[in-house]
């Protein structure tokens, strides 16, 4: 019975710092995996990026075809003052 208990305190007390060495070699092992799926997520672009890429793309678009058309606007009316003033 003494033994018994002995052997089962000893097993205890050996897999303590194996406890940590298992976290270490689960790290070691994991960590390849991890760095191949950030790198994969940095080289992907998620439905999310894309649509707001796609908005900020046609925003801008708009924005420079507003200036374009108030900038002909402003010709036009030049022109149709110089044409009324001669």
């Amino acid at each position: 019975m003494v033994k018994a208990v002995t052997t089962r305190i000893a097993i205890l007390l050996a897999a303590v710092p194996l406890g940590g060495c298992v976290s270490t070699a689960a790290s070691i092992v994991k960590a390849p995996f991890q760095v191949a799926g950030q790198t994969a997520d940095w080289l992907t672009t998620s439905q999310d990026e894309s649509d707001r890429n796609y908005g900020r793309k046609m925003r801008k678009k708009e924005a420079r075809e507003g200036r374009e058309l108030r900038k002909r606007n402003k010709e036009l009316e030049r022109e149709a003052r110089r044409s009324r003033d001669d």
